[in-house]
């Protein structure tokens, strides 16, 4: 497809209840999600008790998956014309290093080694790779039927929400004040409209 292809849009209420999501979701990477601890915080490995690792930096990382997606969802609310090759390329590699980043997040609890309760530790691995997996297969099924602005929306919001399922469950029990976890509040939040748009991206194909 080239640059002059025209597309479907989202539907407007879908659209926009997904694109404030998202702006909120681009807030977040700012906001605590526990412990005082912003996904920011844990890219530059400023975690309490100098506790900040590889594992904290790629969580960290991936919430920035969220200013790719304002600017496709809002191109998608007000443009008909599909994305450019280059523009494709781009995210595709940026949701391709995000499904790498979540699946070596996984990788301790598939081992055994983060020190989760055993209901979590399959919730988390179901979630994350559910997920990742659910996008991967929906858009090969529906390559040849998807526009690359809506394929690109699914690529993001699958690698985004694998991401954020994994902080929703490990931080979920985390003690402190509403101030302290207010991002994981806004994650809880965000997810839904996300992937209800992103399942009627799938379905609609």
């Amino acid at each position: 497809m080239t640059a002059s292809v025209r597309e479907g849009r989202l539907p407007t209420a879908l659209g926009r209840a997904a694109l404030v999501a998202w702006v909120l979701a681009g807030v977040s990477v700012f906001l605590p999600i526990a412990f005082n601890t912003s996904p920011w915080d844990a890219l530059n490995f400023n975690v309490p008790q100098n506790q900040g690792n590889w594992w904290h930096a790629l969580i960290g990382a991936q919430y920035l998956l969220a200013y790719p997606a304002i600017w496709l969802q809002a191109r998608s609310l007000r443009s008909e014309r599909t994305l450019s090759k280059t523009g494709q390329r781009a995210l595709w590699g940026v949701v391709l290093l995000s499904a790498l980043g979540t699946i070596a997040l996984q990788l301790p609890f598939v081992l055994h080694r983060a020190g989760t309760s055993e209901l979590q530790r399959l919730a988390i691995i179901g979630a994350g790779f559910g997920l990742l997996l659910t996008g991967a297969v929906s858009l090969f099924r529906r390559r040849e039927r998807m526009s690359p602005t809506h394929a690109s929306l699914v690529g993001l919001s699958a690698a985004y929400l694998a991401n954020a399922s994994l902080c929703l469950i490990v931080y979920g029990a985390a003690p402190g004040s509403i101030a302290s976890r207010l991002g994981w509040l806004v994650t809880l939040v965000i997810v839904w409209p996300i992937l209800l748009e992103m399942i009627w991206l799938i379905v609609q194909a």
